[in-house]
């Protein structure tokens, strides 16, 4: 247990465990979470120690498409387009393979490492798994990208067909703690998640698979969710950030600010050390300027639109990330060389379809 919650050396002795790979007691990621803020800059500061080992200063680029919109027969609370949700956005089936390779190109343009594809839906149906196959072909077959899927709940049968197509990694998030899932959807089990990551690995393809924050969890919720995550050995962990969008029944939730949202990812990062840490959904509406200080802690995030909001301007993104020191990071895994606002796109991201968004700002839309 932290003896001196205002002592920097009390967080280095954290990061000291995270890099011998030892785990963190409950009391210790409890101290983490409720540091007062002036505490906050000693915390990243022992983040980055661990960050800066497995990861260097990189920062991997995520690129968002929402291949099919709405029309979903779960009840996530959350969702803005789920069956019970009253939010004004786009709805329409799974969009032409043409439109989704004009996706990728912009991934490309965008100097994204990673080409996201999210389907709508408790499941895909064989017709829009096939669709879905054929456009990770094609794509594949253009473009240096990684190709993430997120189709919803998955069999072995699926995911072993995901791997043959080339499929580099699928996401399916667990979101919150098992305890606090009923509080949250009733419409399939926190074991119903945990299932499909489980079939993810069995077909040897890399897990994605996060949370989303300020949905009325306790500490203790957000400390379980890191723990299963880390057990369950997932390579890739996308931080969401709830915006509570009117029409979904979390639309009275104002749980964050900007310093709860860098302590969690701080406690991430010495619970989950090596994995790919993401700040996801709700990065622009929630850390708002002090987003760069969030990447001390992650190493990752999405460029351009989320699902069914708008993100942050991409140059805006490229520009914070240099302009902090880091650098990109290619789908290899190697340093981007040279300037990346060189020939980038002057104009603002634009979707292939409409999309109706919240009049204020993003809301979590990221992957599920």
């Amino acid at each position: 247990m932290l003896k001196r919650a205002n002592d920097t050396s009390d967080w280095n002795r954290l990061a000291d465990h995270a890099l011998a790979g030892e785990l963190l007691s409950r009391n210790e990621a409890r101290a983490v979470l409720a540091a007062g803020d002036e505490m906050i800059l000693d915390q990243l500061a022992a983040a980055y120690r661990v960050r800066r080992h497995f990861w260097g200063n990189r920062v991997r680029l995520h690129f968002l498409l929402n291949a099919q919109s709405g029309l979903c027969p779960e009840d996530c609370h959350y969702c803005s387009q789920s069956t019970i949700s009253a939010a004004e956005i786009a709805k329409y089936p799974m969009i032409a393979q043409e439109k989704i390779l004009d996706a990728a190109a912009r991934a490309a343009r965008l100097k994204a490492g990673t080409f996201c594809m999210v389907i709508s839906g408790r499941a895909p149906g064989e017709r829009v798994f096939n669709k879905v196959l054929d456009a990770v072909h094609e794509v594949k077959a253009r473009h240096d990208l990684k190709i993430c899927a997120c189709l919803g709940l998955l069999s072995e049968e699926q995911t072993r067909r995901l791997a043959e197509a080339g499929v580099d990694r699928v996401n399916h998030n667990l979101n919150t703690s098992e305890s606090h899932t009923p509080n949250i959807v009733s419409t399939h089990t926190f074991e119903d998640r945990r299932q499909t990551v489980r079939a993810v690995q069995a077909a040897g393809i890399t897990t994605c698979s996060g949370g989303i924050i300020g949905m009325g969890e306790s500490d203790d919720d957000v400390i379980d969710l890191a723990l299963e995550l880390r057990r369950m050995e997932v390579t890739s962990v996308p931080v969401n950030f709830l915006i509570p969008v009117p029409g979904t029944p979390f639309e009275d939730r104002q749980e964050l600010d900007p310093r709860r949202c860098l302590r969690v990812l701080c406690l991430y990062r010495f619970l989950l050390p090596s994995q790919e840490i993401r700040i996801a959904g709700g990065r622009e509406v929630h850390l708002r300027s002090l987003q760069p200080l969030g990447l001390y802690a992650a190493n990752s995030i999405f460029i351009g639109d989320y699902l069914t909001t708008g993100g942050q301007e991409p140059r805006k993104d490229i520009e914070m990330i240099r302009d902090a020191g880091f650098v990109l990071e290619k789908a290899d895994g190697s340093e981007f060389e040279g300037d990346p606002l060189e020939d980038f796109p002057e104009h603002v991201l634009q979707t292939p379809l409409p999309v109706l968004r919240h009049p204020t700002a993003p809301h979590y839309a990221g992957p599920r």
